[in-house]
């Protein structure tokens, strides 16, 4: 097996939907293009909200029709010999953005199809089958050949809001993962749900490690919590608003029994050691800007149109929250 490629590959996950997990990867992702670094977008969400956000409709549109075909050019499009049990992961070329270093694989409606074929690949890696293995890791695979042709210095998956195969996956494959959240007491809830998901992802992978064939595709099955993001939160006199700020402290007293502590029971280096030291960013409710960001596929911070403030704003919090990823990952 080809050694992986140096790429640090980040899932931004959190299965309750509604917290600006789109947003913040696109934004994130531009951010870190603009500081210099090669980002390779793959969405692999079946909702294709990022692919949406990023490339034009008509592009969409066109890639989704074509999906199938030989030219596809779709996440689908390169796992579906795979899936369909007479080929391996078909190489295809990723989309540029509208910022220069970033591009993106297209997802695709049909990754419903690889999600329910993913159970069936657990099963069969649990039974010491090969292709199994193989099947489980189709996904790292697509984005090793990426990262390797376009030397990337980041792959960021974008997940849909579930614990199903697919993201199981998507996280088993991840270096680190970041946790979006909104201020309010689903996210809290949510806490405890995820922390049990991933370490039981987690552990079932690791035993299966005591039984893999010679050449197998292994995933690393490590992935380290990177860190939270408090978004869309409402700024009153300078600060959060009461109910927001309230919520936000709920979630980060649940963080630790909940998440940093059962992560860190398996291994010390899968998270920081207490909720302040996980803490990202906050980012606040940009309200009509967000709209506009995505109607023009630019980032925040490059609407046309926007308050010249908010822009600033915009431009400043996701430039900061790339910095503390990159020291974070030592990129």
């Amino acid at each position: 097996m080809p050694a992986r490629h140096r790429a640090s590959r980040i899932a931004v996950f959190n299965h309750k939907g509604g917290v600006g997990k789109t947003t913040l990867t696109a934004n994130l992702a531009a951010a870190l293009a603009e500081k210099g670094k090669r980002v390779l977008l793959l969405d692999t969400d079946p909702q294709c909200n990022l692919t949406s956000y990023l490339l034009a409709e008509d592009v969409v549109d066109d890639l989704l029709d074509n999906s199938d075909s030989d030219e596809g050019q779709t996440v689908w499009s390169a796992v579906k010999p795979v899936v369909d049990g007479d080929g391996s992961v078909r190489v295809i070329k990723p989309s540029p953005t509208t910022t220069a270093n970033c591009w993106i694989v297209p997802g695709d409606l049909r990754l419903s199809e690889l999600e329910a074929e993913l159970g069936t690949f657990w099963t069969d890696a649990a039974n010491d089958k090969m292709k199994g293995f193989r099947g489980t890791a189709v996904l790292s695979t697509l984005a090793q050949r990426l990262a390797t042709s376009l030397d990337v210095d980041y792959v960021f998956y974008d997940t849909g809001p579930n614990i199903g195969p697919l993201n199981r996956a998507i996280l088993l494959d991840c270096d680190h993962f970041i946790v979006p959240a909104g201020c309010d007491v689903f996210s809290v809830r949510a806490l405890r749900t995820l922390g049990k998901t991933l370490t039981t992802w987690i552990n079932r992978w690791a035993a299966f490690h005591a039984i893999t064939p010679q050449g197998a595709s292994l995933l690393p099955g490590e992935p380290a919590f990177l860190g939270f993001a408090m978004q869309g939160f409402r700024i009153y006199s300078g600060g959060m608003v009461r109910m927001a700020a309230k919520y936000q402290a709920q979630f980060e007293r649940r963080l630790l029994p909940d998440l940093i502590g059962p992560l860190r029971r398996i291994s010390q280096d899968l998270s920081p050691s207490s909720a302040s030291a996980s803490r990202l960013i906050d980012v606040k409710d940009f309200a009509t800007l967000v709209q506009q960001s995505q109607e023009q596929g630019v980032p925040l911070w490059q609407v046309f149109g926007g308050p010249a403030y908010q822009l600033e704003e915009a431009r400043n919090a996701f430039h900061d929250l790339a910095q503390e990823v990159i020291l974070r990952t030592a990129a």
